[in-house]
């Protein structure tokens, strides 16, 4: 299965974001550079062994984005197409169902969804950008949300795979998403109506530059989702770990909701609030037969779920919402 973007650059063409669209084919090419991901071609083959079937519904009332329904395909289909899927392993985000085929994702994103989706400015008719979006599960939920254009971005090409292997069945090119990271996206670009960034601060070196480039994505007016770890603690509290936090080798800093705060303020944000903080609970995510590795029940401690195996608080996830000011 070749991917197309020319759909994407065409609609780019004109507007805020034609200045993106004209590094676009360079950047996707290093993206999916098969000499830099051995495993690429193992991945579009699978893609490729994906059979042409038009679904007979899209429905997400349950959470889990469901297209199609099981009499839909024969069970030779239905095996071939989740035998495909398999091959894309590990599944982080959903959760899906294709045809009856149900992959219980590692993470339960559609409990994220409903915890921002009645705080955030209404999606409909709003370009959208999805900073680390993984497999593009919440990019879906922003178009059924009626976002007019939604683009993702994440430099892993197995989840640019997996979201292929979603759009195969749903045939809508309104939403992409592309192998890139958010020091790909042109600076101070000011293009987006709504800007998400989930699960990606903590992994930055220095979090008032993300958060900058954040604002350099959105349009005046426009509005920012932030969703990140957070530590008990008032407006001075920042949690850097030693070395690992929750066996994650790549966490640097984890601010309290109120210094959160701040550091948005200062990088020129206003209207700045905090509109949920949530422990993480192994329900929500943990290791399934679509993601055998481990998960949050192995990064706890095993006598204590209230720290991390390193003894760090465990896991509590914040969303906070701001605006970039009219010019």
């Amino acid at each position: 299965m070749k991917m197309d973007f020319s759909r994407l650059l065409n609609s780019m063409a004109k507007g805020p974001l034609a200045r993106w669209a004209e590094q676009l084919p360079e950047q996707i090419a290093t993206g999916l550079d098969v000499k830099r991901h051995g495993d690429l071609p193992r991945w579009q083959a699978a893609l490729a062994e994906l059979p042409k079937v038009n679904p007979s519904s899209l429905d997400v009332s349950s959470g889990c984005l469901c297209v199609g329904e099981a009499a839909d395909v024969d069970d030779v289909t239905r095996q071939r197409i989740e035998e495909a899927l398999r091959q894309l392993h590990p599944w982080r985000k959903g959760p899906f169902n294709l045809f009856g085929i149900h992959i219980d994702t590692e993470w339960r994103s559609d409990w994220k969804w409903d915890r921002l989706k009645k705080h955030i400015q209404p999606l409909s008719g709003r370009t959208v950008l999805d900073v680390g979006c993984g497999n593009g599960y919440h990019c879906w939920r922003m178009w059924i949300a009626g976002a007019a254009q939604v683009i993702g971005i994440d430099p892993t090409p197995l989840f640019v795979m997996q979201f292929e292997a979603i759009r195969h069945y749903i045939r809508d090119f309104s939403v992409n998403v592309l192998p890139l990271g958010i020091d790909d996206v042109p600076a101070q670009l000011a293009a987006f109506d709504t800007v998400f960034s989930m699960g990606v601060l903590y992994h930055r070196r220095s979090p008032l530059e993300h958060i900058q480039q954040l604002y350099d994505c959105l349009k005046p007016g426009g509005e920012l989702v932030l969703e990140t770890l957070v530590v008990e603690g008032d407006e001075k509290t920042v949690l850097m770990p030693e070395d690992r936090y929750a066996r994650m080798a790549n966490v640097w800093f984890i601010p309290s909701p109120d210094m959160l705060v701040r550091w948005m303020k200062r990088c020129g944000l206003k209207d700045v609030r905090i509109v949920d903080v949530t422990p993480t609970t192994i329900e929500e995510q943990r290791s399934t037969g679509w993601m055998t590795f481990y998960s949050l029940p192995e990064f706890l401690d095993p006598d204590d779920s209230s720290k991390t195996i390193e003894g760090y608080p465990a896991p509590v996830r914040c969303i906070a919402l701001a605006k970039r000011p009219e010019d």
